[in-house]
Formats: C-alpha cells, sequence, structure tokens
C-alpha cells in the first residue's frame, strides 16, 4: 500500500537519529520477536523490557494484540491484511529506532518474507530476529486466550499453525526456547546479546 505523491518530500531534522542515541547512552534496535500464538512472545518481551527499563534504557513495546486495538484495529486476519499488519508496524518501529530508542515487536509475524520487509527498512544491525521456538503442542496446551481451542472448532479462521502458514525463522538473530528456560533465563538470554554486542552498557 503505497500512497506516496510527487508532492511529498522528506523533511531533514535538526537532531539525528545518532544524536538521539549518544544522549541516551544506548544503540537504537528493533528486537522483533516472533513465534507461534502461545509461545511467549509478549511474556518474554515484556520481561526483557523491564530488565532494560531497571537498567535506564529507553524502550517501548509494541504488542501485537495492543496495536490491533488501535493503529491496525481495521486489520483482519487474512493473509493480506496480515502483511499489512506488519508493514504498518514495521515503520512505527522504524520511527522509534530514529527517536533512538530500543523498541520491541510481539508478532506471530507468521511470514519470512515480511519479516525480511521489515529488516530491510532498517540499517545493518538494527534489526534483531529473535525466534520464540515453542512446539505447537506445548503452545496448544497453555493456550491463554483460548484462541487453539476456537480455531479446532472451526470457530476462528486463518488460524498460524492449525490452517494458516508459518516460516520458522531459518536463521535467527536470538533462538529462545521456552520449553526448556523459564521466562527469566529466556530475558536474560536477550540482555546478554544486547551487552555483548554494545546495545547497551
Amino acid at each position: 500500500m503505497n500512497m506516496k505523491t510527487e508532492n511529498t518530500v522528506w523533511h531533514e531534522q535538526l537532531v539525528n537519529k545518532q544524536q538521539r542515541a549518544e544522549m541516551k547512552g544506548q544503540r537504537p534496535c528493533l528486537l522483533w520477536y516472533t513465534g507461534l500464538s502461545g509461545s511467549g512472545k509478549s511474556t518474554v518481551a515484556n520481561a526483557v523490557d523491564r530488565l532494560l527499563f531497571e537498567r535506564g534504557c529507553h524502550t517501548y513495546l509494541l504488542d501485537g494484540d495492543n496495536v490491533r486495538h488501535g493503529l491496525n484495529g481495521d486489520l483482519s486476519f487474512s493473509d493480506e491484511d496480515r502483511v499489512e499488519n506488519i508493514r504498518r508496524i514495521s515503520e512505527v518501529s522504524k520511527l522509534f529506532i530514529d527517536a533512538g530508542t530500543i523498541v520491541s515487536t510481539a508478532f506471530i509475524s507468521p511470514f519470512a518474507a515480511d519479516r525480511e520487509m521489515a529488516r530491510n527498512l532498517l540499517v545493518e544491525g538494527e534489526f534483531i530476529e529473535v525466534f520464540i521456538d515453542t512446539p505447537i503442542a506445548i503452545c496448544e496446551q497453555r493456550d491463554p486466550k483460548g484462541l487453539y481451542k476456537k480455531a479446532r472448532a472451526g470457530e476462528i479462521k486463518d488460524f498460524t499453525g492449525i490452517d494458516s502458514t508459518y516460516d520458522v525463522p531459518q536463521n535467527p538473530t536470538i533462538h529462545v526456547k521456552t520449553a526448556e528456560q523459564d521466562i527469566r533465563q529466556c530475558a536474560e538470554q536477550i540482555i546478554q546479546y544486547l551487552l555483548n554486542n554494545q546495545y547497551i552498557k
């Protein structure tokens, strides 16, 4: 969905991304959490966000359900609208990064092409794909929102992992296995990556 016209010109700002990042004392990036419904994306992302906050980092977490209450409230869960959902959140994330922020997104984002689109919006090193790798049997057992039960009953169509595709990340930046670690361990794994790669101090 490209609404650009020849009369749209990018307006350069007097304060740039690097200056904002230096003021905040961090390296801005996008932690892109992907995984099946019930895998623990939002839970892990929240835990990481809290640990970053406690370190004095400037962060923001864009959760899939929360964004669909507002910005993306007009979108369904069809394949076409899923693509638009990710396009919008990618552009919003880019703005947060321009503000020097460490931004997290917790979305199923089932299609590899869409995740690659988000990566390509950013400069090298800003996109960090975090694969929350949880077997569907465990996700379905957890089923915190009762969505798998509804999908199995035919009450929900286009449900990822049931009747809609999930493209498993082939080379994620961070590979988190929630079936093998508790939430704190998962969060600390991600924090350690950020420390090791000098996104945070």
